[in-house]
């Protein structure tokens, strides 16, 4: 015979309420990934028609094209990679960790955020722009 575990009542109320947070932490948050995202700005621009500097127009680049904006030389590497790639979540994820491990001879001179909460954040801030 099965035995029935009765859950208190003050415990599904702490878990019902700290679930919105658990899925925040998950998908990032934009407001700190715009902070992140300052660590681009050297090379990269993300307002909507804004111009490219040494890296792409960064803006509605999560479901774009791979390797699409128009006026921008890409490097070797990423005109090979890019030919029916979209940029997703997941690949986003892959290079933004670590460029090399996606494009290994791409030309872009970022080391790759290392933190997951930071790599959350600022693809959530990309997703939002």
């Amino acid at each position: 015979m099965r035995r029935l575990t009765l859950i208190p009542a003050t415990a599904l109320a702490a878990a019902f309420a700290l679930a919105p947070f658990a899925a925040k932490a998950q998908d990032g948050d934009p407001a700190a990934g715009q902070r992140v995202f300052n660590q681009c700005r050297a090379c990269h621009t993300i307002n909507e028609g804004g111009r490219n500097g040494v890296g792409p127009n960064l803006h509605g680049v999560v479901g774009r094209a791979a390797g699409s904006v128009e006026g921008f030389r890409y490097s070797a590497n990423m005109q090979e990679w890019r030919e029916g790639q979209t940029w997703t979540e997941a690949n986003l994820r892959t290079y933004l960790a670590n460029p090399k491990d996606l494009l290994p001879r791409g030309s872009m001179a970022f080391a790759g955020l290392r933190n997951p909460t930071q790599l959350n954040d600022v693809i959530a801030y990309l997703k939002a722009n």
